[in-house]
């Protein structure tokens, strides 16, 4: 369940469907972990691309349930949220 606008580690976007960037401190640390982990993986790339593909899009599926988890509910925006 999505936590309320002032908890939320992830903010709705402004525009369009998802979240932007963190809010609040635990969103960053699991934001900088994401990247962490992307580049810790980077040497899967030169031994089999496809591996490491499925390697990202598990880590981006990974960041996605915890922004749903702990971030706004996602939802179609076009400008002001008022």
């Amino acid at each position: 369940m999505p936590l309320p606008k002032d908890q939320a580690w992830f903010p709705a976007k402004t525009y369009g469907w998802g979240w932007g960037i963190p809010s609040r401190w635990q969103g960053w640390v699991v934001f900088l972990g994401f990247i962490g982990a992307i580049a810790a993986g980077a040497p899967l790339a030169k031994q089999s691309p496809l591996i490491y593909v499925v390697y990202c899009c598990g880590l981006g599926a990974v960041l996605g349930a915890i922004a749903y988890w702990k971030g706004e509910k996602p939802r179609w925006s076009w400008g002001n949220r008022e």
